[in-house]
């Protein structure tokens, strides 16, 4: 074979009870879309290996390469506030674990690749539209500076899959840090198996956390960093008008990274009441509730570590609500900071909440672009965005005379801006666009397109003016889907 993985796996060493071993089901015709080259180097593996014949064999799940040992993890979760003690990887197998150039242990997993003991009612496969949806967004979040997982390949089946009609199928192979979840700690919690949550907790702080071992409370330290890696990960989300749509326990991985691109979109005009996914009917994961929602879920991982926290129960809630008290001010204090760089300023002033307050009002009574407001804020095509042109002005003229107390000038300024609000975002309706290509038509050069144009998202590039284009009222996307 061609294509070598420097497999050096970890997870499969936790015993039967983490995970059920299956291999990937085989598929008719794979064929490649698109390959992460960049990415299968950082990961030590030849890029030219994994694009020739026998590399799809292995992307597709046709072949288990040496030194592979295939899994679907187990792990449970609260899906829109109801609890299952039993999800897991229903269409998705680890194929295990390479230590990247950069001495980074990283997951390699195929997506779509068959039945599991955790498929349930499921087929265990993947439709081509969410295969290339979830390729393209964690790849932008990752040209973003956004924690996420990666994309490292597509690949078509040449079967079908069935939905409300027949679609082509695809599996994805998906890299992360790792792909435990908050769930994977319920699981086990759930069951009153807490030699299992413990032995769970040393995996992911040797793994993640490596400094809170050498603390007084290990599970403590580890409940504390996770709290914190997510309350620096939300507000990034909430800086690109991110949406994730299915914010379960299930979705929430403990290393801090996004995962689970399922029907996430980004706003294309403001209003914190957004929601995108079709499943979604009393908007519990909208983009302004996305915070609240984050410590929900760290709420139930704290409950799980309950027992290793302390002896005495009250005394280990006291220590879980502690560390949880710490989400609020330090996702305050990122969104805060991250929206002062988004309109160009670089210190802090007393007035700056009420400023930026103002502008999303603004932005909420005419449904302003997000991203185009942002980006060109100082410009006519951010002014466009306005229906209410004076109070704009008003409002802009308090921004500029806040910048000249930075003594910033207006290029320095617009330099500053530019590197944090990007140009090109995945927009919704040109996603839905290629997906319709590929699908009705097998072609895949929209999707290249894009995937182009959203590798350097801050970059100004006339090539790819067309994506910055927000859709027409006809043209919207109201509804997005999981895929499953």
């Amino acid at each position: 074979m061609s294509v070598h993985i420097p497999f050096d796996n970890s997870y499969v060493q936790l015993g039967g009870s983490f995970y059920a071993r299956v291999d990937p089901t085989p598929v008719a015709s794979p064929a490649l879309i698109h390959l992460n080259h960049a990415l299968a180097e950082q990961l030590g593996i030849d890029p030219d290996g994994l694009a020739d014949y026998d590399g799809v064999q292995v992307l597709s799940g046709n072949v288990v390469p040496e030194g592979a040992e295939p899994l679907a993890m187990a792990y449970a979760g609260h899906q829109f506030g109801q609890f299952n003690p039993q999800l897991g990887d229903g269409r998705a197998i680890l194929l295990g674990e390479v230590v990247d150039k950069n001495g980074q242990r990283r997951d390699i997993q195929l997506k779509g690749s068959g039945l599991t003991k955790f498929s349930r009612r499921g087929d265990g496969r993947a439709a081509l539209g969410p295969v290339l949806r979830e390729y393209l967004v964690s790849e932008f979040m990752a040209a973003a500076g956004v924690p996420t997982t990666r994309a490292l390949a597509a690949v078509t089946t040449g079967e079908a899959v069935y939905r409300e009609r027949a679609l082509p199928g695809a599996v994805l192979t998906r890299i992360a840090s790792s792909h435990i979840r908050i769930g994977t700690f319920q699981f086990f919690a759930a069951r009153g198996e807490y030699d299992s949550v413990r032995q769970l907790a040393d995996y992911v702080i040797a793994r993640h956390y490596p400094d809170a071992k050498e603390t007084d409370n290990p599970a403590l330290s580890l409940l504390t960093q996770i709290i914190a890696r997510q309350a620096a990960l939300i507000p990034k989300w909430l800086h690109l008008g991110f949406i994730h749509g299915v914010m379960n326990t299930d979705n929430m991985s403990v290393s801090g990274e996004t995962i689970d691109f399922g029907p996430c979109a980004f706003m294309d005009g403001y209003d914190p009441a957004t929601v995108f996914s079709s499943i979604d009917v009393d908007g519990r994961y909208a983009y302004g509730n996305q915070s609240n929602i984050a410590i929900w879920n760290l709420s139930r991982l704290a409950e799980a570590l309950l027992p290793l926290l302390a002896e005495d129960k009250k005394d280990a809630i006291d220590m879980a609500n502690q560390a949880l008290s710490d989400f609020v001010p330090l996702f305050n204090h990122a969104y805060e900071q991250g929206m002062r760089r988004k309109i160009g300023l670089t210190t802090e002033q007393e007035d700056d909440a009420a400023l930026l307050q103002d502008l999303k009002s603004l932005m909420r009574a005419s449904h302003a672009d997000f991203t185009l407001t942002f980006r060109y804020l100082d410009q006519a095509k951010g002014r466009e965005q306005f229906e209410d042109k004076d109070a704009f002005n008003a409002w802009k003229t308090r921004w500029t005379q806040r910048l000249e107390s930075e003594g910033s000038s207006p290029e320095l300024s617009q330099a500053a801006r530019n590197a944090v609000n990007p140009a090109r975002i995945p927009r919704n309706h040109q996603i839905e666009a290629l997906i319709k290509a590929a699908v009705d038509h097998a072609d895949f050069q929209p999707f290249r397109q894009m995937h182009r144009a959203l590798e350097q998202p801050f970059i100004d590039n006339t090539d790819f003016a067309a994506y910055e284009v927000p859709p027409l009222p006809e043209e919207r996307v109201t509804e997005t889907f999981c895929g499953t």
